[in-house]
């Protein structure tokens, strides 16, 4: 099913804040060849472009509704290329491969960044940043909602519940392969406005494969059930809002 650029860009800014984050982390002098590999609406593309208006940046993703997206924006030098981040291959070495909130939809990852850091050149740089909010109750809610109904059979093989190792994983499977390597997480405090927030959230993620894998009547009964639940694990505060803790995984490796 497609991805809806709309629905994603509902928090553009509390999700471009980590890949700004990643960003000011990267040490590259006068990169020549960058590349955001699952740049989705491109958000963090431009970002790579300013910081580097030299470069030649190209965004890559799979998904043709989200280049559509990027390619309205601002008119820009950026070349968007459709492509999968498990097999894409640059045509020439990278200087930078950054990749914000994608990777983590792909699997073996011991082999995946193994293969990402051989696309670089000689003291090149691998940025990623990927969720691992995989244990908090937005996505623990989601695991149980999934085996609550008659969709069980249908969603379990889909659920993923933890698709992001811990951190001292990837240091072994980046450590042979990086002359420096630095790994962080960090957890955001996001403050969200609107009528089930955290809902309209993971729609545009994490929810997503679970609600396109359901046809009508189901669909709605499942949205409905996941969404009783978010309400009991993230209750609007005094004001109204509604706080979101969001844990992130953050890794940049040079070669």
């Amino acid at each position: 099913m497609p991805w809806d650029p709309k629905l994603y860009t509902a928090f553009a800014a509390p999700r471009l804040r980590p890949a700004a984050d990643l960003l000011a982390r990267v040490d590259a002098e006068g990169p020549a060849r960058i590349a955001d590999l699952g740049c989705g609406t491109g958000a963090a593309t431009r970002l790579l472009a300013l910081r580097w208006p030299n470069a030649v940046v190209v965004g890559v993703d799979s998904s043709p509704e989200m280049l559509r997206a990027a390619a309205a924006g601002t008119p820009s030098a950026i070349r968007w290329v459709a492509g999968d981040a498990g097999t894409w291959t640059p045509e020439a070495p990278l200087d930078v491969l950054f990749s914000n909130a994608a990777l983590h939809w792909l699997d073996h990852h011991e082999t995946l960044f193994p293969r990402l850091m051989g696309l670089l050149a000689p003291h090149g740089v691998l940025a990623v940043q990927m969720p691992h909010n995989h244990y908090a109750a937005s996505h623990k809610a989601m695991g149980e909602t999934v085996e609550a109904g008659p969709w069980a059979s249908t969603l379990r093989p889909l659920s993923r519940r933890f698709p992001v190792a811990d951190p001292e994983i990837y240091y072994d499977i980046l450590s042979p392969h990086a002359r420096s390597l630095d790994i962080w997480e960090s957890e955001y405090l996001h403050v969200l406005e609107g009528e089930d927030p955290v809902v309209k959230w993971t729609m545009g993620t994490a929810l997503k494969p679970l609600l396109d894998a359901l046809e009508e009547p189901l669909r709605g009964e499942f949205l409905a059930e996941y969404t009783r639940r978010i309400a009991e694990a993230y209750p609007p505060r005094a004001d109204g809002r509604t706080l979101f803790p969001f844990h992130r995984l953050f890794i940049v490796a040079k070669r």
